[in-house]
């Protein structure tokens, strides 16, 4: 049974989560003390509940909290070593904790268990912020609030910044709460509802503060040619750049992407001030952490041409990544953890938008709203003050700290696809789902492509989030929607890793049967559809340098002669040797072409599902409902193939086991000796 306290705890942290004016994703934790019973002696005893290292406000549940005992976390205070060796008070937590299970306890734990009061708040509010980062923060603060909010000089997060803030509540028993510099917020109160209310009042007084002062246009004039492009434009620009810059920023491994052209970051890259800003870099820490010191900016404007744009971000690529270097040697000790790679997290394009990368699709998501936070943050203090973030070395000593080391070292051994792009045609059913399925399972991003847009929508919601697979309505004999399907992808995620042209239909008809437009339908969803979605994707591969898969889900009906399926099978037949030519030609590039030949997969094909089962079972004069079983009986091993086997063979050809193979098709038959290749 939940706790009271636990559940008021868990209540208020997910109500200020859930509004991102109060706290970041994942930043901030909150606290409640209370009693609870020892589980030895059976005698009550003093608990602390903290928000846990790694969780997220917004979606806390009790499983997230870690548990102390208080007495025995304020007894540390008698063996802290000094702020030069208070790393050590981490590991300390561990011999203070109540109970089994719980999350483990995050560097902001000293600050909830010192401080004396039942319920603590620590936010990371845009507004909060941006006070805590104006050159003139103390005196506005002070302007602000006079002694009811105290400011706290900037400390690294730790256990002396407990000791510090503990220290002003004890000496400003007035005081509801704490602006701390460059960082955030803190407040307090003896009830739940006490210490959420003081939170939003000092961020609505702050708020109203920066709107009633602030000046009109904080980021400066308008530069010209820097505004924004149309929408149609802006989004045809970041799809032509999105793989030659996810290229660029996977030189020292690969990345994930994501797309944001909100408002808020076309103006600040639009206005004359941001490439100062910039340069500066964000300042609290749970936003570099996730967006670098600072993003690599674009310094030429909306419209110049594509080249030219190419060239200059490879320019301003090789100088990011050297100074990011210069960067770490400025700080490095020979303590510190390794380089974790100089390439930028942040893509700032004036007119166009914000790309962000990180080794998932929720990184590189997340990485985006945190600087969106930050530019925020510029705005806030640039309309009051001036910005200034805490200085280059303290974010060394943050972004490089062991503490994060060791957080990272804690994150499970990624899949065998994580960081890798899919897209799947014909994937709302039948092989094409189950491929899609298999991909996503192992770690891939896919995009969920089907002539049946709601389908595909519903296929992608049961493989996971956004942040897993998209579906995309798109028919692949007409070029103009497989462009805009390969689009889709490197908007969605960044780029394209793997493509599988699953798409497919077939009529069972002998020759004299065969219409002209039997014909040219089968030829032009499997034959031209494979040509022109091959086409679009190596446009993709070839441009990020990254190299690649393109899987054809040709048939054995390619290469055996089968009654009745001239059209279907010549219309295989072609996609099997454009498997042979692109492995031929797109080698260079890194890129392989594979093929799979399936044969009988009668149980969950759409294929089948169309009418070709029962057009089939007629051709060799068995039952529909036995189709299945009779192709089993006249293969080798007696088996009926399913759709999940041809996922098995897709995943294994993308897989590194095959980094050597192209060119190959791998029959997934259960065993038919005619279609044996030779």
């Amino acid at each position: 049974m939940t706790h009271p306290t636990v559940a008021e705890l868990i209540a208020r942290s997910n109500r200020l989560g859930a509004d991102p004016k109060n706290t970041n994703y994942a930043g901030g934790n909150t606290s409640a003390k209370g009693t609870g019973t020892d589980p030895v002696t059976g005698e009550p005893v003093e608990l602390l509940w903290v928000k846990g290292s790694g969780g997220d406000l917004g979606t806390l549940t009790e499983p997230g909290l870690a548990v102390l005992r208080l007495d025995r976390l304020r007894a540390l205070t008698g063996v802290y070593p000094g702020v030069e060796r208070e790393d050590e008070m981490v590991a300390a937590f561990d011999y203070t904790l109540h109970g089994k299970g719980g999350a483990a306890p995050s560097i902001d734990t000293a600050m909830h268990g010192l401080v004396e009061a039942a319920h603590v708040d620590h936010l990371h509010p845009d507004s909060g912020i941006a006070l805590a980062t104006a050159v003139d923060g103390p005196e506005l603060t002070e302007k602000i609030f006079g002694d009811r909010v105290v400011w706290v000089p900037w400390r690294r997060p730790g256990f002396q910044l407990g000791l510090d803030i503990a220290a002003i509540r004890a000496a400003n028993p007035q005081a509801i709460g704490t602006i701390l510099g460059g960082h955030g917020i803190t407040a307090w109160g003896e009830t739940s509802d006490e210490a959420e209310a003081r939170s939003l009042e000092i961020i609505r007084t702050i708020e109203e503060f920066l709107t009633a002062n602030g000046k009109a246009e904080p980021f400066g004039a308008v530069l010209p040619g820097y505004a924004a492009l149309p929408a149609d434009e802006r989004r045809a620009r970041a799809a032509a750049l999105a793989p030659f810059l996810r290229g660029l920023v996977s030189t020292d491994r690969r990345q994930v992407g994501h797309f944001t052209d909100t408002e808020p970051v076309l103006d600040f890259l639009a206005r004359a001030e941001h490439p100062r800003l910039a340069a500066l870099g964000t300042s609290c820490p749970d936003h570099f952490l996730r967006t670098k010191v600072a993003p690599l900016v674009l310094d030429l404007p909306a419209d110049a041409p594509l080249e030219r744009v190419r060239l200059r971000l490879t320019e301003l690529h090789a100088a990011y990544r050297a100074e990011y270097r210069a960067y770490y040697e400025r700080h490095a000790t020979p303590d510190s953890p390794a380089l974790r790679g100089a390439d930028p997290a942040i893509v700032l394009i004036p007119g166009v938008g914000m790309f962000s990368y990180g080794a998932d699709k929720q990184t590189a998501r997340v990485a985006g709203e945190f600087y969106l936070n930050a530019i925020n943050v510029m705005r806030g203090a640039e309309s009051v003050s001036r910005y200034r973030p805490i200085d280059e070395a303290e974010k060394f000593r943050i972004e490089y700290w062991a503490l994060e080391e060791a957080k990272l070292a804690r994150r499970p051994e990624p899949k065998p696809l994580a960081g890798r792009i899919a897209l799947v045609t014909g994937a709302a059913s039948g092989i094409g789902k189950a491929i899609a399925v298999r991909l996503a399972a192992e770690g891939a991003c896919v995009v969920v492509a089907d002539r049946d847009a709601a389908k595909a929508a519903e296929v992608a919601a049961e493989l996971g989030s956004a942040d897993v697979a998209i579906g995309f309505g798109a028919d692949v004999t007409d070029e103009g929607q497989v462009r805009a399907a390969v689009d889709a992808a490197v908007l969605a995620f960044g780029g394209l890793d793997l493509v599988v042209n699953n798409a497919g239909l077939s009529l069972s008809k002998s020759l004299l049967e065969t219409s002209a437009a039997d014909w040219d339908l089968q030829h032009d969803v499997m034959a031209k559809g494979s040509f022109l979605v091959s086409k679009a994707a190596a446009r993709a591969l070839i441009d990020q340098r990254l190299g690649g898969d393109i899987l054809y889900i040709s048939s054995k009906n390619s290469v055996f002669a089968g009654p009745n399926n001239i059209a279907y099978s010549a219309a295989k037949a072609d996609q099997a040797h454009q498997v042979r030519l692109l492995a031929a030609e797109l080698g260079e590039h890194g890129v392989k072409v594979n093929g799979i030949n399936p044969d009988g997969v009668v149980r969950g094909s759409g294929i089948f599902a169309g009418g070709w089962a029962a057009q089939r079972a007629a051709v060799y004069g068995v039952e529909e409902s036995e189709l299945g079983a009779f192709y089993a009986q006249r293969t080798l091993l007696k088996k009926e193939v399913l759709p999940e086997h041809i996922a098995n063979a897709a995943f294994a050809l993308c897989s590194a086991d095959f980094s050597h193979t192209t060119g190959l098709h791998v029959p997934v038959d259960a065993g038919v000796a005619a279609a044996f290749l030779r």
